[in-house]
């Protein structure tokens, strides 16, 4: 049995119940159950606060976690990055009031800089040469300079909204961030098999994120020009149909450059284009 710490709510949590979801992992809904056993699969999640998730899986508590990479890199735990997911992405960065004048990193000098992660804050501060005193809160990070307890704040951002109803600016990016797997450093084989089985399935969900599968009947006259224009993983599947002059075009798009290469198909005489969703993807 395998056993993963995930986040007891908020959006990493539900990011993560998502994916298990989709690649077939059952888990009962229960968020007042600390531990809750899959029911198909020798899987067993642990819910945590998000600051704990890196030191239980160091310590062997949990055997893998899911958690955001800002949180893995402030508790500097021993634990490995396995897999990175690409969902519940945000980033670190230092932000002013709007008023002040910033003349590069160089202004921080001195500066009082509220933050949850003087970790990472103090790692960017020494990298820049920088003496700052780091004040460290908890809650409402971005009210800290409103109110006078601080010249400036480092903290997360998603949107950038919070900082723009503060009165504040975006100044230093100082890392990008997105929900990781972090395992422990000595799981048994038998953990290590069922692992490279779970991530096998989250690759299969990744691999189909924003893919399209399409059918579409084409003229063989123009069949070259068509499969010119399509991006697909490989070759495309070409069937013939009963009328010689016309065969169908199997494929995978991309949903950036769906419509775009609709579009192009359309006019290369392409017809009776059908569009379905992928589930999974396994390359």
């Amino acid at each position: 049995m395998l056993r993963i710490a995930v986040q007891s709510k908020g959006r990493l949590f539900d990011d993560t119940m998502n994916l298990l979801s989709e690649a077939d992992i059952k888990i009962r809904a229960g968020k007042r159950t600390l531990l809750v056993e899959s029911s198909n699969f020798p899987l067993e999640v642990l819910y945590l606060r998000d600051d704990d998730i890196p030191q239980s899986v160091a310590t062997g508590v949990a055997d893998i976690g899911i958690v955001g990479e800002n949180e893995y890199a402030e508790r500097c735990e021993d634990a490995e990055v396995i897999c990175r997911l690409g969902f519940s992405k945000c980033r670190l960065s230092v932000a002013i009031p709007k008023e002040a004048g910033y003349n590069g990193t160089v202004w921080l000098n001195g500066k009082k800089i509220a933050t949850s992660y003087p970790n990472i804050l103090r790692g960017f501060l020494n990298r820049k040469g920088i003496t700052a005193d780091i004040h460290v809160i908890t809650g409402s990070v971005e009210i800290s300079p409103g109110i006078g307890l601080a010249d400036g704040i480092f903290d997360i951002v998603s949107s950038g909204s919070t900082l723009v109803s503060n009165n504040l600016k975006e100044v230093e990016t100082v890392m990008e961030s997105e929900a990781v797997i972090i395992a422990n450093r000595n799981l048994s084989e038998e953990k290590r098999h069922i692992l490279q089985d779970m991530l096998f399935r989250i690759e299969a969900v990744k691999n189909a994120e924003d893919k399209k599968y399409i059918r579409m009947n084409v003229p063989k006259s123009r069949l070259q020009d068509i499969i010119g224009v399509l991006p697909g993983l490989k070759s495309p599947t070409v069937i013939p149909l009963a009328d010689d002059g016309w065969c169908s075009v199997h494929t995978v798009l991309d949903q950036k450059r769906f419509w775009e290469i609709i579009g192009r198909l359309k006019e290369m005489g392409a017809q009776g284009i059908l569009v379905t969703p992928i589930e999974k993807m396994i390359l």
